[in-house]
């Protein structure tokens, strides 16, 4: 019902084009929680982006979003959160066979200490992850070293949150990470944004919309969450920069939901 009343939301809003950016967390639906996705669901995704939509690395949206003279043209980038072993093993090869790129924002704790992610998430190697960004489609961003909500910790533990992730991920991949996402797509405190527009070139929320030409801060772009229960009807609709309705009510629970929460 909620995306049925999105979706009406969106017929009587007028849609603009621009960058729409895509979050996915889990392919492989080894969990039962909305954000892993199987990969048949995925697959026809990934074909229908390959065949319908101008698919761009982030680092190219940002730069035709900000151009003036850039033709105003629908874009979509496709984003991966955390950094879970299904990446390599079930997504990667779906994206590499259409072609699509993809920035993956890794939360490096996890990662170098082998540490499971919620919800039995096994963490990728950095192995694997080296061998995933030599097949030249995979960006790697920061999401933290600890998945540390930014909003709640303390002033004095930010820049060592943020430069142990760019430090690992430099240190374990040889590349500098452009881009940052905040951890459950919840913006930072006003020092948590100084410290994060100081390290990167942009830094992803939530905010299921279109990122728009000439009216987009790049360090608070708005991300569009794919779930199972999207299918592809619901997909189409949010590749469309739709169901902003149900995003906004998601973002109220999760405020409560995380109240107490640090990471």
């Amino acid at each position: 019902m909620l995306k049925v009343a999105s979706a009406v939301v969106d017929a009587m809003r007028r849609q603009t084009p621009g960058l729409v950016v895509l979050i996915y967390h889990r392919v492989g639906r080894r969990t039962p929680i909305e954000v892993d996705l199987p990969v048949s669901l995925f697959t026809e995704q990934v074909a229908l982006l390959a065949s319908e939509c101008g698919v761009v690395t982030l680092t190219e949206g940002l730069a035709h979003l900000a151009d003036p003279n850039a033709a105003r043209r629908p874009m979509v980038a496709v984003t991966f959160d955390d950094g879970t072993a299904d990446f390599a093993e079930e997504a990667v090869p779906v994206l590499v066979e259409h072609g699509i790129p993809v920035t993956l924002y890794v939360a490096t704790h996890f990662l170098e200490h082998q540490i499971p992610f919620p919800d039995d998430g096994k963490p990728i190697t950095w192995a694997a992850l080296r061998d995933v960004v030599d097949t030249g489609l995979v960006e790697i961003g920061s999401h933290t070293d600890s998945h540390a909500l930014l909003d709640r910790l303390p002033g004095a533990q930010i820049d060592g949150e943020l430069d142990r992730s760019i430090d690992l991920i430099g240190e374990r991949l040889g590349v500098r990470p452009a881009h940052f996402a905040y951890p459950k797509a919840m913006m930072g405190s006003a020092a948590a944004a100084l410290a994060v527009r100081a390290r990167f070139d942009s830094a992803a929320i939530a905010g299921t919309r279109v990122n728009r030409y000439g009216a987009t801060d790049p360090y608070r772009l708005a991300r569009s969450p794919i779930q199972v229960s999207d299918g592809m009807r619901w997909f189409r609709h949010k590749l469309a920069g739709g169901m902003a309705l149900e995003d906004t009510i998601r973002r109220t629970v999760n405020r409560r939901r995380y109240a107490n929460a640090t990471t």
